[in-house]
């Protein structure tokens, strides 16, 4: 968007400064500057002057010779390298010794032998907008009878400053001057001010030449419009056309300079109809229907859809695309005389798809896209044109069409300046917010401590608190929040059941175990080998049918990996592995999955695996856990036991199934445990009680039972610990035995106790009693156990 100050100055004459600062203020605004022009100088030596006559240049293809009258009835001879130029042409020229705005000196010089004595300027060398390709032509503007005239006293060019703006998507009111200016005022502090525009009407009155129906309220918010009469299309006034160029948009003629002038100074796009194209006119607003046509103003025909927005006449024929290019069918033309004048609010998603669609990207919908005012200052934009087109002669009908669809909501947006100042790291209260957004428009409420904000009709884009926010932040100044640093969550952290995970891994290591990774798919029938309820969910789309069922329990692969060892003369190996087992679903379609730990210790007996799972009870701290005899599915039915912790089972612990390790090909005994990982660490543990280190001799004793095999090791361990009490240091199971000298059904469990008191040295007498204790205790406990001697 670019702006000229001298326009600006029409909104808040109170703008003044250095160029420069004033550019600085517009980015801090967050209208960055991209680049600043001073147009109007170094125009001296460039006057007004008629071509005479044109002809080739005898030695060149690209250049002609043409000769011009400065002004001193003398033909001076130019080479020139535009072609546009007829005889009799009025032209800017350059005159030998003129400086240029860029630098350039106008000298008399030869080129390919004929001399040149000046320079045919173009548009932008003059500072006249950015055209390049050929001689600005001055025929309709200027008066034959001025040749030699200063060329700014022709144009009424005076000295301004442009400045090129980017405006991003967000910024709908600042798409135009009087935006911009209001932006621009509220940051200096100084008033700012919309003029209005005085009109007269005829004793025509619009409703007897013109009808508008809204069929779709969700297209069009609001569709006002006028007519115009006695409308004469020709030239505009040099002023228009000056800041036309200015801006970057080529004069065409007087009504379509009047629109866009209205768009750029106001941000209202426009469109005007003839009248007599348009039957009794009636216009209709709605969606195309699919396969609808349209020629466009560029003479393009358009195939519509659905979700088009157009504009139909009353024999409902589209005549336009809502918001994004009118039809050829109702051009404005050389014999026009009668104008009706649209001014819309359009839906902005609707415009967006339309012209993403047809790839038809135009100055109206640009803003259209980015939401246009919907409030007064659309009856101000028709004023302004009704009152620019007046001056060449056209005369408005009284009245005007109004018609409302679906506008966007008014109602107040609550604001909290706690959250505000957390947003910005300021401590703004919302007196001082409200000081700076009000000059931007919106209106404030005092709702306790916080504000009721009204967000104005110019600014679609402002729904949220969050860009509220962002205007407080403008009109603070960006440069005057405090640079902070902000404080995120620390990257990378384990959380507490990751942390736990990861000690028992570590833990497991440090036993002298190695990890194992198996697939989680079983063939069919291994659940059956490994002596488990065949539900495992089976895969409809398996990577090979050999492996189509999702495991219910780590064990068979456990035995796979143990029985390859073994195949390969690694006899006694040591593994663990965490991985997830998949249950039958449980109301869903999905398997109901768990995490699980499982040890298998190759040719070992069950109390290295209960050593193992000792090892890991100090780990993690768990609370009272307590092996019970049982007989899970897959586990020797006399030397396996569940674990239960704080009074739930949370797995198993023991020997495989001799039968089962067959059936996978495993040799010998395979001690084991499998625990429910994730509702033992998600239970509780990690409540670790101090022990003071004794520096008191220790006394032990060795204790052998015969027990009968019904009864767990774990229970005769229990017995012990309860009645040692704190004189108990450790307890070790050291030998299980059977065979010669031991009963039928039982067998020897030897245990090594070690006493030790904190704050004493044991006599052998409190040896002897706390040894008795444990022997009557494991007597009364565990029925049928008894001493060996």
């Amino acid at each position: 968007m670019k702006v000229l100050l001298s326009w600006l100055r029409e909104f808040a004459p109170d703008i003044d400064g250095d160029p420069v600062d004033l550019g600085e203020r517009l980015s801090g605004l967050g209208l960055a500057v991209e680049e600043m022009t001073i147009t109007g100088g170094g125009l001296d030596g460039v006057v007004l002057a008629k071509v005479l006559d044109l002809r080739p240049h005898p030695d060149a293809d690209k250049i002609q010779l043409v000769d011009v009258d400065a002004g001193d009835g003398e033909a001076l001879q130019v080479c020139c390298g535009a072609f546009n130029m007829s005889v009799g042409d009025l032209i800017p020229f350059a005159t030998i010794g003129t400086v240029m705005p860029n630098g350039m000196e106008i000298a008399q010089r030869k080129m390919r032998g004929e001399m040149s004595n000046g320079m045919c300027c173009s548009g932008a060398e003059i500072g006249l907008g950015d055209d390049h390709d050929g001689i600005l032509l001055l025929t309709q503007t200027a008066n034959e009878s001025k040749l030699g005239t200063p060329i700014t006293e022709v144009l009424g060019i005076e000295a301004d400053v442009l400045w090129d703006l980017e405006v991003n998507a967000n910024r709908p009111d600042a798409m135009s001057v009087a935006g911009v200016a209001r932006d621009l005022a509220a940051g200096l502090g100084v008033p700012f001010t919309m003029p209005t525009f005085a009109t007269e009407r005829s004793a025509s009155a619009i409703a007897d030449l013109a009808k508008v129906e809204i069929i779709d309220p969700t297209l069009c918010g609001r569709f006002m419009a006028r007519v115009l009469s006695g409308v004469k299309v020709g030239t505009s006034p040099q002023w228009i056309q000056n800041r036309l160029t200015a801006l970057g948009m080529r004069p065409i003629n007087s009504v379509v300079d009047v629109s866009n002038y209205v768009m750029l100074e106001l941000g209202q796009p426009n469109h005007t109809y003839d009248l007599a194209k348009v039957p009794n006119g009636h216009l209709r607003v709605r969606r195309a229907a699919d396969g609808e046509t349209l020629i466009t103003l560029d003479d393009v025909e358009r195939t519509l859809v659905s979700s088009d927005g157009v504009i139909a006449n009353g024999a409902d024929e589209v005549i336009g695309l809502a918001g994004v290019m009118g039809g050829a069918s109702t051009e404005i033309s050389g014999s026009t005389t009668d104008v009706l004048l649209e001014l819309a609010w359009w839906d902005p998603p609707s415009v967006s798809r339309t012209v993403k669609r047809l790839n038809l990207p135009s100055e109206a919908s640009v803003r259209y896209r980015r939401g246009a005012d919907y409030g007064p200052n659309m009856d101000r934009a028709l004023d302004r044109f009704v009152s620019l087109l007046a001056e060449m002669g056209a005369t408005c009908a009284s009245g005007q069409i109004d018609e409302r669809g679906d506008l966007p909501s008014r109602e107040p947006l609550r604001v909290r300046p706690a959250k505000i100042n957390s947003l910005l790291g300021t401590d703004l209260d919302g007196d001082a917010m409200a000081a700076l957004i009000e000059p931007i428009g919106f209106e404030t409420a005092r709702a306790g401590d916080d504000l009721d904000v009204v967000i104005p009709t110019w600014r679609w884009d402002t729904q949220t608190e969050t860009d509220v926010a962002e205007e407080v932040a403008r009109m603070f100044g960006y440069e005057n929040l405090v640079r902070t640093v902000p404080k995120g969550d620390e990257p990378g952290g384990l959380s507490p059941y990751q942390q736990d995970r990861r000690l028992v891994r570590e833990t497991l290591i440090g036993a002298g175990l190695d990890e194992t990774f198996p697939m989680p798919f079983l063939a069919p029938g291994d659940l059956a080998s490994a002596g488990l309820p065949e539900d495992g969910v089976t895969l409809a789309n398996p990577l090979v049918h050999e492996e189509s069922v999702l495991r219910t329990s780590l064990m068979p692969g456990q035995l796979k990996a143990i029985a390859y060892n073994q195949s390969h003369r690694v006899e006694r190996i040591n593994l663990f592995e965490i991985g997830t087992v998949f249950l039958p679903p449980k109301g869903t379609l999905l398997p109901d999955e768990h995490e699980h730990l499982c040890v298998a210790l190759a040719s070992q007996a069950a109390p290295r695996a209960v050593e193992i799972l000792h090892v890991l009870d100090e780990a993690l701290a768990l609370p009272n856990m307590q092996l019970r005899a049982a007989s899970p599915a897959g586990m020797h039915p006399t030397r396996s036991a569940e674990v239960v912790v704080a009074g739930k089972v949370r797995g198993h612990v023991g020997e495989v199934d001799p039968g089962v390790a067959a059936a996978f090909g495993v040799d010998g005994r395979v001690a084991w445990f499998e625990l429910d990982l994730g509702a033992l660490l998600d239970g509780p543990h990690g409540n670790r009680k101090y022990r003071r280190v004794s520096k008191y001799p220790s006394s032990d004793i060795d204790l052998a039972f015969e027990v009968p095999n019904s009864i767990p090791a774990a229970a005769v361990a229990g017995s012990l610990r309860k009645a040692g009490g704190k004189l108990l240091a450790s307890l070790e199971l050291f030998d299980t035995y059977r065979g010669q000298g031991v009963a039928e059904g039982t067998r020897s469990l030897a245990f090594r106790l070690r006493f030790q008191a904190d704050d004493r040295t044991l006599t052998d007498t409190e040896v002897a009693s706390v040894r008795q204790s444990c022997i009557d205790m494991v007597h009364k406990q565990q029925k049928g156990a008894t001493l060996r001697s």
